[in-house]
């Protein structure tokens, strides 16, 4: 018992004493012996020990004991840590995190899981964490919401597998889309909302949202639209404008956002004086203000400014300043509302360009993008025109994204260009349907390639059809022949047109073309064009029925037609797809007759005018006309005539003006031919303007006159027997006819289109009208 009760002591004793002993070497700061790593199945103990801020042989720390727990739970590898002295040893004890096996993610239809997989930082083979997990369920939300699906909602499950691995599945309950419902400004005086809202890219939902899918609110091009309403504002005289806040609100079911903008407009300044000045040796300021852009008295626009300082800076490096740089010097005068501009010419930092590298063209040709800029290397640094070089780039429609970064070069007056491009699909296969009160339904089937093989090159394949006619055309174009501003084209066509029943016209015969071309264009200068060519055609009247005119029997068969020929193009329109502003003449002659069987002279001449009446309305004004004459004794045939109506002067059918054979009422065309045209157009009411919807009202007035057919008539008749009455000869009067109506714009997918209803005012007996008409809209 005594023996008994000793050993009970004995062994109290001892273990008391190993507990005050751990305590003492935890808190004394011991020297620590050995470090044991428990618990690790996968990670070796070194790489454990690898995070500690001890070692054996040092003292123990508690202070070092944190900042080890800390750097092993920072690592993401573990679950738990702890860190337990024992004796002269230390014991690290841990616990793995799982190892993912696979990232599943279920329920997602309106995003792929290519996508999200993209997205997320956790993948098979990893570490999972319960931070990345969390930032990945976020991730996830965020690419939803960036496509206006705002209700998502996602939970990441947990499958466990032997091993200690996981299956990491993310469910997701993806929601209806999230619509903007409403669209709100406050604090604007000068603008409507409708106009304001014309401006931004974001639209409000409406039962048209299958046609764009701006209605979806994004965040990003929430972004956008708050500086295009600062451009907006700075481009129509305001430059104190400010928008104070923009804000994003759902609705109470969580459905839909309402956006607002809080605007302080400030007043509208106008431009003061505008002045040029030097600072550079040797250069005189005058020669460059005839590229002013800005003048006096007119509505101050921050974008012109910005134009005007790069148009001169061009023009003062042409004029072999090369280090030359323009600086627009600002004096604003709140008082009277005016803005004074100066532009500084001064001497610029003098740099050269050592290298030009060009990345992420796996498509296009380097020297596709090298010709796009005016300089080279060897070069002078000119940022305006490397800048403009940019531009070009990224009008030519080839790449998402262009960026040009200046790097140091070999010494301190060298620099380096890197342009990085990021290239889009720059092919494109469509295909279109529809209906026109002239052709009866139609069809058309089209390939477009931008940048044929990256060279730049244009290529279109086009098949088009209708109850009327149909054709094929190739057309090939290399805007940069031989290395120069210099366009060379190629043309390929076969086009067939059946008169012989249909509503088009009742001519009784078809006419078939074929052919090609070779095309040459340049520029003369800004905003003119040059552009010549040559066509070699076969055309084929066939199918000639008995009772066609007699003139349209005459010219039965097949004719060969060799022509060159030129056009005038000077275009100053603000936009040539939307004009609202700016000037366009064009002047094109063809003269047929070198070799083959046709000889004319055609002349056709066309002006138009923008001008706004108001921010949305836009007044129209377009003159056409043209001559055709025969020469070396030759008449013009009616294939080769005008045939006006329709589209050109509306309220009458195609061809419904014009010359027309007294005896089968058809029409023959004319040899001259006018039309003059003033439209006002504006926006719908009620409906978003990004849905491309527009009205307008219009009055037309034309002529055609003085056809040939009355020759073509009795040469028939002078080798034929024709029967009484049928060489009655042609009603043919140059009287003007004029109409009025009102139409139904739409830029639609498949292109633009238009609705028109009109009356005519004044016609000839004989003439044919039309009060409604349908089909592509004619761009003037």
């Amino acid at each position: 018992m005594t023996l008994v009760l000793f050993a009970a002591a004995m062994t109290v004793t001892v273990t008391a004493g190993a507990i005050y002993s751990t305590e003492v070497f935890a808190q004394g700061g011991g020297v620590v012996r050995d470090i044991k790593v428990v618990g690790n199945r996968r990670i070796e103990p070194e790489t454990v020990k690898s995070y500690l801020t001890f070692t054996a042989g040092q003292r123990y720390d508690a202070y070092k004991a944190d900042e080890s727990l800390r750097a092993l739970f920072a690592t993401g590898l573990f679950q738990d840590v702890r860190i337990t002295p024992q004796g002269s040893s230390v014991v690290i004890a841990v616990v793995e995190n799982p190892l993912i096996n696979r990232v599943a993610f279920e329920g997602n239809t309106e995003v792929k899981s290519d996508t999200l997989s993209a997205e997320v930082q956790l993948k098979a083979r990893t570490m999972y964490t319960r931070a990345k997990v969390q930032a990945d369920v976020q991730r996830v939300l965020d690419v939803y919401r960036r496509q206006g699906y705002y209700a998502t909602q996602v939970d990441a499950q947990i499958i466990e597998l032997d091993n200690n691995r996981i299956d990491l599945v993310f469910e997701i309950r993806e929601g209806p889309e999230t619509k903007v419902v409403g669209i709100n400004f406050i604090g604007n005086q000068s603008f409507s909302d409708t106009e304001l809202r014309g401006v931004i890219t974001t639209t409000e939902s409406s039962f048209l949202d299958f046609l764009k899918p701006t209605s979806v609110y994004d965040p990003d091009r929430f972004n956008l639209d708050r500086e295009l309403l600062r451009r907006y504002y700075l481009k129509n005289g305001y430059a104190d404008m400010r928008v104070m806040s923009a804000v994003a609100d759902v609705d109470q079911e969580g459905k839909g956002f309402f956006l607002t903008f809080t605007i302080d407009e400030g007043p509208q300044y106008f431009f003061g004086g505008v002045d040029v000045e030097s600072t550079l040796p040797a250069f005189a300021a005058e020669t460059v203000r005839g590229n002013l852009l800005t003048k006096p008295g007119d509505v101050y626009n921050a974008e012109l400014v910005d134009r005007t300082a790069e148009r001169l800076t061009v023009s003062v490096a042409e004029q072999g300043f090369a280090f030359g740089q323009v600086r627009p010097r600002i004096d604003r005068d709140p008082v009277n509302r005016t803005i004074s501009v100066t532009y500084v010419v001064e001497q610029g930092p003098r740099l050269y360009i050592e290298r030009i590298n060009v990345v992420g063209n796996y498509r296009t040709e380097d020297y596709v993008i090298r010709r796009e800029f005016r300089v080279a290397e060897g070069d002078a640094y000119n940022k305006i025109m490397v800048d403009q070089a940019r531009l070009r780039l990224l009008a030519l429609g080839f790449f998402k994204d262009v960026k040009v970064n200046r790097e140091p070069g070999s010494a301190p007056d060298r620099v380096v260009l890197s342009v990085v491009v990021e290239e889009q699909s720059t092919g494109e296969l469509s295909f279109a349907a529809g209906y026109s009160s002239a052709e009866g339904l139609l069809g058309e089937v089209s390939y477009t390639e931008r940048n044929l093989l990256g060279t730049g090159q244009y290529l279109q394949v086009k098949v088009t059809g209708s109850q009327v006619s149909g054709g094929a055309e190739v057309s090939w174009t290399e805007p940069r022949f031989l290395d120069r501003n210099l366009s060379f084209g190629l043309d390929a066509f076969a086009r067939n047109s059946d008169y012989t029943s249909s509503s088009y016209t009742d001519a009784g015969y078809a006419d078939l073309k074929i052919g090609g071309s070779v095309r040459f264009g340049f520029a003369l200068i800004d905003s003119l064009w040059l552009n010549t060519n040559y066509t070699l055609m076969s055309d084929e009247v066939y199918d000639v029925a008995d009772g066609s005119s007699l003139a349209v029997k005459q010219i039965e068969g097949t004719s060969v037609i060799s022509s060159v020929g030129y056009s005038l193009i000077y275009d100053t329109r603000n936009n040539r797809k939307n004009p609202s502003r700016g000037f366009y003449f064009s002047f094109a002659q063809d003269v047929a007759g070198v070799g083959g069987d046709v000889n004319y002279i055609r002349s056709i001449a066309e002006g138009r005018g923008y001008y706004p009446i108001t921010k949305q309305i836009t007044l129209v004004g377009r003159a056409i006309g043209g001559n055709i004459s025969g020469w070396d004794d030759q008449n013009v045939r009616i294939v080769d005539s005008f045939f006006k109506g329709g589209e050109t002067v509306r309220g009458f059918a195609t061809a419904g003006i014009g010359p027309r054979d007294i005896y089968t009422d058809d029409p023959v065309g004319g040899k001259n031919f006018w039309a003059a045209t003033a439209e006002v157009r504006f926006p719908l009411p009620f409906i978003p303007d990004d849905l491309g919807f527009g009205g307008a009202v219009f009055a037309d007035a034309g002529s055609v006159w003085g056809s040939d057919a009355n020759k073509f008539a009795n040469a028939y008749c002078a080798s034929h027997t024709c029967a009484a009455g049928t060489n009655a000869g042609t009603y043919d009067s140059n009287d003007i006819r004029a109409s009025v109506g009102a139409s139904i714009l739409w830029n639609s997918p498949v292109g633009p289109l238009r609705a028109d209803f009109a009356y005519a005012l004044a016609k000839a007996s004989y003439d044919e009208t039309q009060v409604f008409r349908f089909g592509a809209a004619t761009k003037f």
